[in-house]
C-alpha cells in the first residue's frame, strides 16, 4: 500500500469519525491549505492552478455557509458568521479574478483566525 493511499484512508477515517466541531475545523484547514496553494501557484505564474485552488477554497466557504444553523436560538451568531463567510467568499472570487495574492493572503489569515477560534471552543 502506497503512502498516498494510506494518507487518503487516514483522512477518510478522520472525517467519518469527526464531531461536528472537528468537521468545521477540518473545513477551515482545507480552505487555508487551498488558499496557500493558490498563493504559491501565483508566485510560480501557474494561473490555471490558482483558479483550481481558489475554487476549492470557495466551495469550502460555501459549505461553511450552508452548514450554519439559524434555528436554535443562535441566530445572531449564525447571521454574523454568514456575513463574514459572504465577505470571505466575495474576496476569494475577486482574488481569483484579479489573481491578487494580497487578498489571498488576507483571507488565508482570516480563515486561520477562525480555525483557531473554533479549535479553542
Amino acid at each position: 500500500m502506497s503512502y498516498s493511499s494510506i494518507s487518503k484512508q487516514y483522512k477518510k477515517n478522520q472525517i467519518e469519525t469527526a464531531s461536528p466541531k472537528q468537521l468545521v475545523v477540518l473545513l477551515y484547514e482545507g480552505a487555508v491549505k487551498y488558499i496557500r496553494l493558490a498563493e504559491l501557484a501565483t508566485e510560480q505564474g501557474q494561473m490555471d492552478k490558482v483558479n483550481t485552488h481558489l475554487i476549492k477554497a470557495q466551495d469550502i466557504v460555501t459549505e461553511l455557509m450552508n452548514s450554519l444553523n439559524h434555528q436554535n436560538g443562535e441566530n445572531a451568531i449564525a447571521s454574523e458568521l454568514e456575513t463574514l463567510y459572504s465577505y470571505i467568499l466575495n474576496q476569494l472570487i475577486q482574488a481569483n479574478l484579479q489573481k491578487d495574492s494580497v487578498k489571498m493572503n488576507a483571507m488565508r489569515h482570516l480563515m486561520m483566525e477562525l480555525k483557531e477560534a473554533w479549535a479553542s471552543i
